[in-house]
């Protein structure tokens, strides 16, 4: 009978043992070969053939463990002799046995369309050989997926790609029909936030898939932007989206508009404006907030959020907050009332409107140049009509809220608009930032709830850097921060299902929320989470495999290599995320290391070496 050309390519490659005993349908005892005893074994992706049903059928795995075995060397006498005398010359190595352990992953099945999905339902016999993939293996293998397959580095330790998938979250070629959730974990340095970009592109290549990018750090506007990021890893993100036809829009805290009215009170809120007004318990500024906000909303004074910076915005604050009316609804006691009155009347009003107003009604500005509503922006990222959806990040950094042209002392004191070439510093902090990023999300929620009610897929995938602080597990000390968390417990739950999914990024596993982490469905483990209440956490995902723990702990950190080309970012995945990891069992691979390796394997177009 004529071998088929999978038989052709397995013969040729390299043969490094054969299955011994015990074995089980889960993992499998591997006895060594002498010919293959000093070879770097730990991590290898390994394959062998046996027959299930009248059909052939392949099992690949990774190779978690090498023991070795001397029955004479564990005898006590022969010890003892050791012990005294050395190496026993017809013992010592000689008797030696190397006992490797492999965790199957993917079992195909031989068919007379190709290569299907099977599972291991039997165990083959002992003796049967144990043979090391290669790409050539893996290339025939996968040739019907050969289109889907997308690569982010090397089997760990080894030379083969690793074949990885990331499908769009509707029906349809290269579809996974619903929403994926993931979560990228590792110390500071592991590679995670290289790892999410190659990730983004990888997601990128499909033209009906939108792809939003909360970034409070900034370090993906910058490659978004064009930008050279900090790093070794200078990943051209601009020009690779340019050449896949993907649209791409940055937008900083100068570019979005806010719009809504309560963002206005709390932001004028923590903004101290009323302190300075002598106004100093906080349920009285609160009250004083809803106050103006009110007023300026009445159908008399018709003040629009957009107007708000202009000085006759906060001429009208002035005089309603002088009216005893007004004053009235926030304070009963007339000893505080004249108290106001009087710090009022000290106050320098210019400066006021320069330094605490001015920061605050800009980012309600609409006629920044370039500028966009949270609402546009959101409309224009879901318009499920598009051929070519966008990739829009948001940078919430703190360098784009403090940046100014002109000088702030030169500003327009009275009347009419600033000069566009003007703009007065941003009022922004952590709690600014959590109120925007909460916009986004309720955004984000009802556009999913309405395309669901539509029966349409938002086919959307939200990246969430710093999500161990925009949602962690202990309770955050604002309410601000706490609605950030609760959207975002709440659209892992529940936006699955209308098309959009998650991916965040975390230093820790230990301090992101538990019900965010239930909802995950892939993983990518950096390095950095070997050790105490990570090491648990990671356990506990990982369900208790214990030789794949092991070979965690194996993990080097990157920044221990003699110079910056020999870095090895390895990491550990759990999910559907590869044709070869179906049976759920964890694969282990280095990211890579360079620029034009990513760019070249994955066909994303010529770049210069890096």
């Amino acid at each position: 009978m004529q071998k088929s050309h999978l038989d052709q390519l397995v013969d040729g490659a390299e043969r490094i043992g054969v299955i011994g005993s015990p074995s089980s349908t889960s993992e499998m005892a591997l006895d060594i070969m002498a010919g293959a005893v000093n070879k770097k074994l730990v991590g290898e992706l390994a394959l062998f053939r046996y027959s299930q049903d009248g059909l052939a059928h392949y099992a690949l795995g990774q190779i978690t463990e090498v023991k070795l075995r001397n029955v004479w060397h564990e005898d006590p006498t022969m010890r003892s002799l050791i012990r005294q005398r050395g190496p026993v010359d017809t013992v010592s190595g000689r008797q030696d046995t190397h006992l490797g352990e492999m965790t199957i992953s993917a079992v195909f099945s031989a068919g007379s369309n190709g290569y299907r999905p099977s599972i291991l339902g039997t165990v083959p016999a002992t003796g049967t050989p144990i043979h090391l993939v290669n790409d050539a293996v893996l290339s025939e293998l996968l040739s019907p997926y050969r289109d889907q397959l997308f690569y982010l580095g090397h089997v760990y330790g080894s030379k083969p790609l690793l074949p990885l998938w990331f499908k769009h979250f509707d029906t349809g070629p290269q579809g996974a029909g619903e929403a994926y959730h993931l979560g990228i974990f590792g110390k500071t340095g592991s590679g995670k936030s290289v790892l999410a970009k190659m990730i983004l592109l990888a997601y990128a290549r499909h033209s009906g898939m939108a792809l939003l990018v909360v970034d409070p750090q900034g370090e993906f506007a910058k490659e978004a932007r064009g930008d050279m990021a900090p790093g070794a890893f200078q990943l051209p993100m601009r020009d690779v989206l340019n050449r896949l036809g993907k649209p791409v829009r940055v937008y900083g805290v100068r570019d979005l508009v806010l719009d809504r009215w309560e963002l206005f009170e709390q932001i004028l809120l923590e903004s101290g404006f009323f302190q300075r007004l002598g106004i100093k318990a906080v349920d009285n500024q609160r009250q004083a907030a809803e106050v103006i906000s009110e007023l300026l909303q009445d159908n008399k004074n018709g003040v629009r959020l957009v107007d708000l910076h202009k000085r006759e915005s906060f001429d009208k604050t002035w005089k309603h907050l002088q009216e005893e009316r007004i004053l009235v609804r926030f304070y009963a006691s007339k000893e505080a009332r004249e108290r106001v009155r009087q710090q009022m009347a000290e106050t320098d009003q210019n400066d006021l409107y320069r330094r605490v107003w001015l920061p605050v009604t800009e980012l309600f500005r609409e006629d920044r140049q370039g500028a966009q509503t949270v609402k546009g922006l959101l409309a224009s990222l879901f318009n499920l009509d598009k051929k070519q959806r966008p990739l829009v990040v948001i940078d919430l950094s703190v360098e784009q809220a403090t940046q100014t042209t002109g000088d702030v002392d030169a500003l327009p004191l009275f009347g009419g608009d600033q000069s566009r070439s003007q703009s007065a510093p941003l009022f922004w902090n952590e709690m600014i930032q959590a109120l925007v990023i909460k916009r986004l999300l309720e955004g984000v929620r009802i556009a999913a709830e309405e395309a669901y009610q539509q029966n349409r897929s938002l086919n959307t995938l939200v990246l969430m850097d710093e999500a161990h602080r925009l949602a962690p597990r202990e309770d955050p000390e604002s309410e601000e921060k706490r609605a950030v968390r609760g959207i975002l417990i709440d659209a892992a739950r529940t936006t699955r299902k209308y098309g959009v999914g998650w991916m965040f990024i975390s230093q820790t596993l230990s301090s992101l929320h538990r019900e965010i982490l239930e909802q995950l469905r892939i993983f990518f483990f950096g390095f950095g989470l070997g050790m105490g209440a990570e090491f648990k956490a990671l356990s506990e995902l990982v369900g208790g495999r214990s030789k794949a723990l092991d070979l965690y702990q194996l993990f080097r950190d990157p920044h221990s290599s003699f110079d910056v080309a020999g870095r090895e970012y390895s990491f550990m995945t759990i999910g559907p995320v590869s044709p070869l990891s179906f049976a759920g069992t964890p694969l282990f691979f280095n990211a890579f290391n360079t620029v034009k390796e990513f760019l070249q394997t994955n066909k994303l177009g010529p770049v210069e070496a890096a």
